[in-house]
């Protein structure tokens, strides 16, 4: 085990002395090209920022106001029909707004519920098999100034609830 250690830890460390042993190879000036990759790293994160203000903000407010757990409610029919438990709902919801608030909902179920339950599997496997949807599109598509994304947010959005079905699927299979 110490061998993977060891491996883990020079990992980094390494894959940078080789970008420089072969930006000095190639005769490229490698400090000059890490301080403009850094500029254009400043001038992105400034571009992104309005945006993840917004999402935020939208989070912060769908938390705060009940209108997440009017929703749950609205579709608890439909969930029952599929069995998937109400306890992940929250996090079923906004796992694909929210990579933040959704670990902080995860966490709340795993300490609620404990990390082997079944709710806490189920939750556990669906933070690993969908993504924050919102977020990343909004990312990507604002730094590259993409303005349609219909079918690339329901594209999306169906991958995500497939994480979310099958999570529920194969914990019911196994607990």
């Amino acid at each position: 085990m110490s061998i993977i250690q060891y491996i883990s830890s020079a990992a980094v460390p390494t894959v940078i002395l080789l970008i420089i042993i072969y930006g000095l190879i190639e005769k490229n000036k490698v400090y000059d090209t890490f301080l403009e990759g850094a500029k254009e790293g400043i001038e992105i994160v400034f571009r992104l920022i309005p945006t993840l203000i917004g999402i935020f903000v939208a989070v912060g407010a769908l938390r705060s106001s009940g209108v997440l757990d009017f929703i749950i409610e609205f579709i608890k029919p439909i969930t029952n029909i599929f069995h998937i438990p109400g306890e992940i709902m929250p996090l079923a919801m906004i796992r694909p707004i929210s990579g933040s608030a959704s670990t902080a909902i995860a966490t709340d179920i795993m300490t609620k519920f404990g990390v082997d339950s079944h709710i806490g599997l189920i939750a556990s496997t669906l933070m690993g098999s969908t993504e924050t949807t919102f977020y990343t599109i909004a990312i990507y598509t604002s730094c590259v100034g993409v303005k349609k994304i219909k079918f690339v947010l329901v594209a999306s959005l169906l991958g995500d609830l497939a994480g979310m079905l099958i999570s529920v699927t194969i914990w019911g299979f196994l607990s």
